[in-house]
């Protein structure tokens, strides 16, 4: 069973940084995109950043130049480097990983972690 767990979450102002972990255990398949979504309050969780097996990645039109995602090369950590933030990028942010097998597709979802950006 995969399990994620998130940290690095925060009260940061405006302008600042801030770095996402997530811990990831487990056996999963070959064919797998990791990611970083986000949900605040009374909207949607939303996509923010996106990896794939091969490394190929993808942003968030709103996030695309400010943040970062990268995985070690064990595929055991994943990070969200977070440049330049803004007071909409306040939400919980969630770590995810996707497999895609023939028989279908499994999700995981860690337990998020706040991030908040105001002066």
């Amino acid at each position: 069973q995969v399990q994620l767990v998130e940290s690095g979450g925060g009260l940061v102002q405006p302008g600042g940084s801030l770095s996402l972990s997530c811990a990831v255990s487990g056996s999963f398949y070959k064919n797998h995109v990791m990611g970083w979504y986000r949900q605040a309050p009374g909207n949607p969780r939303e996509s923010v950043a996106l990896v794939g097996a091969s490394g190929g990645t993808d942003y968030a039109d709103s996030v695309k130049g400010r943040f970062t995602i990268s995985r070690d090369n064990a595929k055991t950590t994943l990070y969200l480097q977070m440049n330049s933030l803004k007071p909409e990028d306040t939400a919980v942010y969630y770590c995810n990983l996707r497999e895609f097998r023939l028989q279908g597709v499994r999700e995981f979802w860690g337990q998020g972690t706040q991030v908040t950006v105001s002066s």
